[in-house]
């Protein structure tokens, strides 16, 4: 996601420790303590301007949310809306998900959500996608037998090699949804991009992927 740079924003995360975890890695196996509860875990892996996992954390209260993003200057969005709605349930990392298990313990981790990733459609790219093998051994990980992957795109390419994906790694595609706005799924909360998108006309697609247990 492209946003214009603001070079306050690095700044701006260091006032609020209590919402932006400073230091990750020494939350590992601790994250329960920084929320203050013993919920579930969630985490949006590319949070972007935090629309969809503010929107979570206010309709779900009783799951915790992290939102992960690289970038400052797009991440400093999602702090601003936490702050302003005052949303206790929802943190942020500035993180890459490539450091995910420096972060959390094995089966730490509840749920992953994938939203409108960047499908690096360049076959050189692949195992840049976040649905590629080595994403998904990263998720597993943290999430642990049973974890789930909820994805949406609204790349129609990118949804079909995802399916591929998940299938190949052995996981359950438990719900699949081709037309996720022409359908009777309730309770969709949109991204920025979703809203952009859907209304130009694009179809956006979901799936909900789980882990398999070892029984």
């Amino acid at each position: 996601m492209r946003q214009r740079f603001k070079p306050w924003a690095k700044e701006k995360l260091q006032e609020y420790p209590a919402i932006v975890a400073q230091n990750p890695a020494e939350l590992k196996g601790r994250w329960h303590e920084y929320f203050g509860n013993n919920n579930p875990i969630h985490i949006e892996v590319g949070t972007g301007k935090g629309q969809f996992v503010t929107g979570m954390g206010k309709a779900h209260p009783d799951i915790n949310y992290i939102g992960m993003e690289i970038y400052d200057s797009i991440i400093v969005s999602a702090l601003e809306k936490i702050v302003v709605e005052d949303i206790g349930n929802v943190k942020i990392i500035r993180e890459n998900a490539q450091k995910l298990t420096d972060f959390f313990e094995p089966s730490e981790v509840d749920r992953v959500y994938l939203n409108f990733s960047d499908p690096w459609p360049k076959n050189k790219h692949e195992k840049r996608r976040l649905t590629h093998e080595f994403f998904l051994a990263i998720f597993k990980t943290i999430l642990g037998e049973n974890g789930e992957i909820h994805f949406k795109t609204d790349n129609q390419g990118l949804f079909e090699y995802s399916l591929h994906s998940f299938s190949k790694y052995g996981m359950v595609l438990n719900q699949v949804w081709l037309d996720l706005h022409n359908s009777d799924y309730e309770g969709n909360i949109m991204t920025e991009y979703e809203e952009k998108f859907s209304s130009k006309g694009f179809r956006i697609y979901r799936t909900e992927a789980q882990f398999r247990s070892k029984n």
